[in-house]
């Protein structure tokens, strides 16, 4: 719809609150020069639109539903950066499969380095993005405002200086990927015997 009435110089910004503002206006305003084919077109599309996106917004309740009478679930989200589907898509996956580490399970998702091996040479490449891409990208951008936020303040954990020294040394993507293998590594370990998440305090805040 942004393409169609961008050809008779109608310009819509970006994001989905001026989506949802700008096109009733569009419609309603017989100023606009469209095409009565066109305008009725646009008319339909958004009904659909809005269609869809109640029928998202009740799907997205009955899954919060679903994750808060989840144990396993409610566990999940205590790690830092991990929402309700985040939550889920790690329950679903890591209990599907049959991993015998956490760093299988990273590499399965796609949070470790691809190895290049030449005789006794071993190589770390970048990371693989072809694999559980979409958990990759749910866990990857939980990690990165969760780095993000950290940047600008001081770490309360153990976990969290470790990863402010990362951020320092390798920048926050690396360290929002550095972090998201970990939390894939602790759900694991989690959903294996069945503990709550307790991440360290600092020495001088346990003191």
């Amino acid at each position: 719809m942004r393409g169609l009435l961008l050809e008779f110089g109608i310009v819509i910004e970006q994001g989905e609150s001026a989506f949802h503002r700008r096109i009733p206006e569009i419609l309603e305003d017989v100023d606009e020069q469209l095409p009565p084919l066109l305008r009725a077109g646009i008319a339909h599309s958004y009904e659909t639109y809005e269609e869809l996106h109640e029928q998202k917004a009740a799907r997205d309740v009955e899954l919060k539903k679903y994750v808060q009478n989840n144990a396993d679930c409610r566990r999940l989200m205590a790690l830092e950066g991990i929402g309700h589907i985040s939550a889920l898509g790690l329950l679903v996956r890591l209990r599907g499969g049959d991993y015998d580490s956490g760093r299988n399970a990273a590499a399965c998702i796609g949070l470790t380095p691809v190895q290049h091996s030449s005789g006794e040479k071993v190589r770390m490449g970048r990371i693989a993005k072809q694999q559980g891409s979409t958990l990759r990208s749910c866990l990857f951008l939980g990690a990165r405002s969760v780095v993000c936020k950290l940047k600008h303040r001081e770490p309360t954990t153990e976990k969290e200086r470790w990863l402010k020294q990362l951020i320092g040394r390798r920048g926050i993507k690396c360290a929002a990927i550095a972090l998201a293998n970990k939390t894939v590594r602790t759900a694991v370990a989690m959903l294996r015997n069945g503990n709550d998440y307790q991440p360290q305090p600092l020495a001088a805040n346990a003191a």
